[in-house]
């Protein structure tokens, strides 16, 4: 792909928009990039840019540069359907992300992940998986770790691990992972996407440039997942699956049964691929991952780790020294006999749902934030079974707790002090605390991490 001379406009300047603006720098082209963000909230980045030479247009877009570029390249996030986006497809001129980017100038085999939930969870147990096996290992996407930042790397990896979001997909054009998985497709981002058949396409285009030398990993028991799974050209292989003759993985209880015939296409693409297929067991009884969605998250981990050649041995060894990410079902502390949790990284009703089937324990639930389209009514039956106290805080609380607030006691709070002093108060010795938003951060908190943050210091400020 030459970028010499030619006019490329970099929409969005976050770590990712930076990355790709110094990446085409180098390359030759005459950069511009835009934020809708003003100036003065992007000082360090602007100035970076500028002393590269680089223009900037903050504070608003400029129809004219749109018009006007050989190319654009969009940072994740950035919607795709943006009215100077479409006009500039109409144009003709090509508007791809970052990912697709990335991987015209990458020649190393690439894992892709995605899925609503599990993503960032699967996608770094992997690499730790594949990591323990010898392998060199680059972990990035969507994770925090830009695609583009590996292509001038000096060492080269094994294995290109990603995390790839819908937003992503959505901007591929060539982007073909030589392993991809789709962990689950539940109600997400629906103030995006028109219904949740367009949300569930955007996650399939994880497979749309597969070969019959590729391998998709599915999850066998999500409806939405396999209406994908029809139009899929590569090899199959799935987890949670329906019948005995599929290749995957099988649970039962905390053993994870693996069963597949000879793959010998990657062995002949992938030299590192070395191991012998057949059928396998890994005990996931010392996993530090809660819940049957990490069991599943396990198992994708485990099936890409033995496609690229891992050894069971030393993906067992990874899987139970995995001690799991922040924010994700994450233990606090106990005070009293009452254990405080944070899974503010749940930012959709579904990942709620997961997180409230992981406990026996009776829950006081934390909820709220900005809605983002979703359906609370979900949780219904879960509420009833796990839940004897609902806190609500954040702009979506009205709507959560006319959904919810009369099957269970239910009280709204302004902060997030109030609602860990309301728990405690409330909760007795066995009881949980669980911070589980169900929505995003950006009501109160600068981001899910940022609002994790804030609930884990009021749970340390306890007595």
């Amino acid at each position: 792909m030459d970028l010499n001379r030619k006019n490329v406009l970099v929409v969005g300047l976050g770590m990712t928009g930076l990355a790709t603006a110094r990446f085409l720098h180098h390359r030759g082209a005459v950069v511009t990039v835009t934020d809708m963000a003003a100036e003065e909230n992007l000082v360090s980045s602007v100035l970076e840019l500028h002393q590269l030479g680089i223009r900037t247009e903050l504070g608003g877009h400029c129809r004219e540069s749109f018009g006007s570029s050989d190319l654009i390249v969009l940072s994740p996030g950035v919607p795709h359907t943006h009215d100077f986006l479409m006009e500039a497809g109409r144009k003709g001129i090509p508007v791809i992300g970052e990912i697709e980017l990335a991987s015209r100038f990458i020649r190393d085999p690439i894992i892709a992940i995605t899925g609503t939930n599990g993503k960032t969870t699967t996608t770094s147990l992997l690499g730790n998986m594949l990591a323990a096996c010898g392998m060199r290992v680059f972990v990035g996407g969507n994770i925090g770790n830009p695609l583009i930042g590996y292509v001038d790397r000096d060492e080269k990896a094994d294995w290109v691990v990603l995390e790839v979001s819908s937003f992503q997909l959505d901007t591929i054009d060539t982007f073909r992972p030589d392993i991809g998985i789709l962990l689950n497709i539940t109600a997400d981002h629906l103030d995006r996407y028109a219904d949740m058949a367009g949300y569930a396409a955007s996650k399939g285009r994880i497979f749309q440039n597969q070969t019959l030398e590729d391998i998709a990993i599915l999850n066998g028991a999500d409806p939405w997942v396999l209406s994908e799974a029809g139009r899929i050209r590569s090899r199959k292989w799935v987890f949670n699956g329906s019948s005995t003759l599929e290749e995957g993985a099988r649970l039962n209880g905390n053993e994870l049964t693996l069963a597949f015939t000879s793959c010998p296409s990657l062995r002949a693409v992938f030299p590192c691929a070395q191991t012998a297929l057949g059928s396998a067991r890994l005990d996931l009884g010392e996993s530090r991952l809660y819940g049957k969605h990490n069991q599943e998250n396990i198992c994708a981990a485990v099936m890409a780790a033995i496609a690229a050649g891992g050894d069971v041995r030393n993906i067992q060894s990874a899987l139970n020294q995995f001690k799991g990410l922040s924010h994700r079902i994450e233990f606090v502390r106990t005070v009293n006999g009452i254990t405080y949790v944070d899974d503010s990284k749940a930012t959709n009703v579904d990942a709620v749902y997961r997180a409230l089937e992981s406990f026996q324990e009776p829950v006081i639930l934390i909820m709220g934030g900005r809605d983002k389209g979703g359906d609370y009514g979900i949780l219904e039956k879960a509420m009833q079974n796990h839940v004897k106290l609902l806190i609500l805080l954040g702009e979506a609380s009205e709507l959560i707790a006319a959904a919810l607030g009369n099957l269970v006691p239910t009280v709204r709070v302004s902060s997030m002090q109030a609602a860990v002093t309301n728990a405690h108060q409330a909760a007795t010795s066995g009881d949980v605390v669980l911070l589980s938003p169900a929505c995003s951060s950006f009501d109160m908190f600068r981001s899910y991490a940022h609002r994790g943050d804030v609930f884990q210091g009021e749970v340390n400020k306890l007595r």
